[in-house]
């Protein structure tokens, strides 16, 4: 089932084409798990968080699995988009 929730952010130290290993919720906000449920897919967006700029970023449609993102679809990228 596709899901929205405004109110999800979550911390990773993943890097690479693979799935996203999900690390927590930031403070103030749900986790994936809470806030969209397992099994279900949402859109997503991920930026490497450099102290002076956000050089690399992701947008796409992904699925939640346990403490996991799987990214299924890319709509864009700063890698040409690509994973």
């Amino acid at each position: 089932m596709f899901n929205l929730n405004d109110r999800v952010k979550e911390t990773t130290t993943s890097i690479g084409v693979g799935n996203i290993s999900l690390a927590g919720a930031a403070s103030g906000f749900q986790s994936f798990t809470g806030g969209i449920g397992t099994t279900n897919t949402c859109n997503y967006a991920i930026v490497h968080q450099d102290i002076t700029t956000y050089e690399e970023w992701e947008v796409g449609l992904g699925t939640v699995s346990g403490n996991n993102l799987i990214r299924n679809q890319i709509y864009q990228s700063s890698n040409n988009n690509a994973l």
